[in-house]
């Protein structure tokens, strides 16, 4: 069930589309690796070196292991450790002061997608001044493109899940519009990705099924947004956008990707000793991370926006030591059977061979029943790991739906690369489908 590279699933249109771009991260992956660092930072010419965590991670010895190799290596790291577990504009603006003052020629991060984003934004406003949101995308911001390079970065993630290690992509909560957005640029791509599996031996059960989750949704999203060439040749090669559709080369890593997840997903949340399971899931996080960086996401993700941004009274298990607030892998994955359901038609093949990726029993099925296995098989997966049962469970219901709305279709540049076209009456379908699930 492959995708053919120059059969229908790639069809050549008229003024359409003709190729793709990949930047794709460097990266490093195994046990110890974060051992290295010193020498991966001199390597990248850094001296004096700004490095990103939050609290709990300062705590823990991965970071020591981190720390203490810059150390060794000649470096001067100073420590930020005020990264907040899903980022707001305020938390931004404040990493941003701290990198303008610092005089530094590097950055590292170690943390979720959270402190790597941090990270990126404050590398950015450092590097490039502007008004805070110059560089944010549209409508939100003026999504003004980011002029030029930044200051080397080294991007060590510790949960397995955002893969924002390898994407040029970072996002915060707009807390005063009650919505995420972001900003995007080929020049927020960390200069190396180091990925460490031992780093998420301590995670809860929690947060492994709610980054978890998060990969399964980047990589299915990937893999069935639509074709790169159903977009429109753009007038420069400069103009081709980040986000440009499934493509060849993002069917490879967000199929694998998928098949991880489904494999090893339920077992590394139910079974804190099987390092492989948390092996595995660490390399689908980047993995996904490759695809959705080059080929983008969609609904779900567009959606959950929303549904974090509007929610700041939620506690997730496995969460408990942070500030209230829906963590990103639970807004997305909660819209997530809905949203298939509804682009299914739309990809029929390329939703069925994600259901079998997954796991789900395709024997005797067509393409047409490609989105409900999807969805099925998701929900499945969901009940196994203690997912809440839907938007319901994190307290919205009808009233909310209009402001949910609002959220998700500001978020055009995700909205775009869904297989079908949607409305926001659409979305009002969606968000009603997504209150319970069984």
């Amino acid at each position: 069930m492959d995708r053919e590279m120059h059969g229908n699933a790639y069809p050549i249109l008229p003024d359409g589309e003709e190729g793709f771009t990949v930047e794709a991260a460097r990266m490093k992956f195994g046990p110890g690796m974060l051992a290295e660092l010193g020498g991966d930072a001199l390597s990248l010419g850094m001296t004096r070196v700004a490095l990103f965590t939050d609290p709990r991670v300062a705590a823990t010895a991965p970071f020591g292991m981190a720390l203490d190799s810059l150390k060794r290596a000649g470096m001067d790291p100073v420590v930020y450790d005020r990264c907040r577990v899903e980022p707001t504009s305020a938390s931004f603006l404040d990493a941003a002061d701290f990198a303008r003052d610092g005089g530094f020629d590097g950055y590292v991060s170690i943390g979720g997608g959270s402190v790597i984003d941090t990270a990126k934004a404050a590398n950015l406003y450092a590097t490039h001044p502007a008004d805070f949101l110059a560089y944010v995308n549209k409508p939100l911001g003026e999504g003004i493109p980011v002029p030029g390079p930044v200051k080397p970065h080294i991007a060590c993630p510790t949960t397995c899940g955002t893969g924002s290690e390898t994407t040029g992509v970072a996002i915060f909560d707009h807390v005063e519009k009650q919505v995420k957005t972001g900003i995007s640029s080929r020049y927020l791509r960390p200069s190396l990705a180091v990925v460490d599996p031992r780093t998420i031996d301590s995670l809860p059960p929690g947060a492994i099924a709610a980054t978890g989750f998060d990969v399964l949704t980047h990589a299915i999203e990937s893999h069935t947004a639509r074709p790169f060439r159903s977009r429109p040749r753009p007038e420069s090669p400069t103009a081709r956008p980040p986000y440009q559709g499934a493509n060849p080369w993002s069917d490879i890593g967000s199929l694998q990707a998928i098949r991880l997840g489904g494999q090893w997903l339920e077992r590394a949340v139910n079974d804190p000793d099987c390092a492989e399971a948390r092996d595995a899931l660490m390399f689908a996080a980047t993995l996904a991370g490759l695809a959705f960086g080059n080929a983008g996401v969609h609904i779900p993700h567009a959606m959950s926006y929303s549904v974090a941004g509007m929610n700041h009274s939620f506690t997730a298990a496995g969460y408990e030591v942070v500030d209230p607030m829906v963590p990103h892998g639970i807004s997305v994955v909660l819209n997530a059977p809905a949203a298939f359901r509804f682009t299914g038609p739309a990809a029929p093949e390329a939703h069925l061979r994600a259901a079998e990726a997954l796991g789900a029993d395709v024997q005797g099925a067509t393409p047409v029943d490609g989105g409900e296995l999807l969805a099925t098989r998701l929900i499945s997966m969901m009940r196994a790991t203690g997912l809440p049962n839907g938007l319901s469970a994190l307290g919205y219901g009808e009233a909310d739906i209009p402001g949910l709305v609002r959220g998700a279709a500001a978020q055009q540049r995700l909205l775009t690369i869904a297989p079908r076209p949607v409305s926001e009456d659409d979305l009002r379908g969606l968000y009603a489908d997504a209150m319970r699930y069984w």
